[in-house]
């Protein structure tokens, strides 16, 4: 007796697809191993506006997250055959990402990691651009993640300043 094919035959690949964005997105955060210990950022000058210490795990949990979902609704939209400009946009919002961390934490240069989230903020925004014409949803699910990284940018620049 044959069976009628049930929608949850093609649940596995995306499913898969799915983990797999949500592991790379996550795989950014691996270069938490840079921030310091020595105490250095403890002992710099921040503004009164600085977030404590533990909203940033939460908070980055979050934007990985939406980042992964974001980027998995580009890729069902034809894959990498269709939406390669959209994920390649991705990937290199999501490499200067994972750039940042080292840069100013685990070299101590405040200064050049602001020039480098400048340009993770320009990717950011052309990668919410790009998916946004792909599809609306993923668009908005980078939007906070543009605002935190808008927001990291200021905070960035501020240290910067305050510790020449």
């Amino acid at each position: 007796m044959n069976m009628p094919h049930s929608s949850s035959t093609h649940l596995g690949p995306q499913v898969f697809a799915l983990i797999a964005w949500l592991a790379l997105c996550f795989a950014a955060s691996s270069t938490a191993v840079f921030v310091s210990v020595d105490g250095w950022y403890a002992g710099l000058l921040k503004p009164s506006w600085n977030p404590p210490a533990w909203l940033f795990g939460p908070v980055w949990t979050l934007l990985y997250a939406m980042m992964a979902v974001a980027a998995w609704l580009v890729w069902r939209e034809g894959g990498w055959r269709e939406q390669a400009r959209a994920l390649r946009l991705f990937l290199l919002q999501w490499l200067l990402n994972a750039l940042w961390t080292p840069l100013f934490f685990g070299l101590h240069r405040p200064g050049l990691a602001f020039a480098e989230i400048i340009l993770l903020w320009l990717a950011l925004v052309a990668t919410l651009v790009s998916f946004w014409r792909v599809r609306k949803q993923a668009g908005v699910l980078l939007m906070p993640y543009l605002a935190w990284v808008s927001f990291a940018a200021a905070l960035n620049f501020t240290i910067w300043r305050l510790n020449p």
